[in-house]
């Protein structure tokens, strides 16, 4: 079941939880390298729990991880990652954390050769699914194949954020229609 359909099945509840996320961001392009190290961060920790937990615990995550900024994350210190541990808004899983602030490393260094993140996906887009997996696990931290998906599909890299009869999708099209070629 996808998403779209996923969410017309649920209860009032939670169909307000993930309406939002739906509605305006799933899908949709980001070109700031903080709110794409956010949704890195956010999706890295969705593995082996539900998309409705990460929603809940977003504010927390933006807090704790200061605004999802690179270049703080990429400095954190050891009582940072106590801080992390101990905070209950988040996930407190020491490999996602050491995770988070690799990746916040490894972005800085993707900015010093491409200028950005963004610019580094846009370098190598298009791709398969199956060459994004291969490029992310060389160069990101706890990046599978369904992390590395569903982060490029969150942000218009991969196909399958919406079905194609849903409006949200036609909104996305229109946005930045290139972002959706494979």
């Amino acid at each position: 079941m996808s998403y779209c359909t996923a969410i017309e099945t649920m209860n009032e509840e939670k169909k307000a939880i993930h309406k939002r996320y739906h509605d305006t961001q799933y899908g949709f392009p980001i070109a700031d390298d903080n709110e794409l190290f956010g949704r890195l961060v956010l999706e890295i920790n969705q593995a082996g729990l539900s998309w409705e937990t990460i929603l809940k615990k977003e504010a927390g995550f933006r807090n704790a991880y200061h605004n999802f900024d690179v270049k703080i994350v990429a400095a954190y210190s050891d009582e940072d990652r106590l801080r992390l541990l101990a905070d209950a808004t988040i996930i407190r899983n020491r490999l996602k954390i050491e995770a988070a602030i690799a990746n916040a490393q490894a972005i800085l260094r993707l900015q010093d050769e491409f200028g950005s993140f963004q610019a580094w996906l846009s370098h190598h887009h298009p791709k398969t699914k199956e060459e994004w997996v291969k490029l992310f696990k060389k160069t990101f931290r706890f990046t599978g194949g369904e992390i590395v998906n569903e982060f490029l599909m969150s942000i218009g890299y991969l196909l399958g954020a919406h079905d194609t009869d849903c409006r949200i999708h036609t909104e996305i099209v229109k946005f930045n229609p290139k972002w959706m070629e494979v």
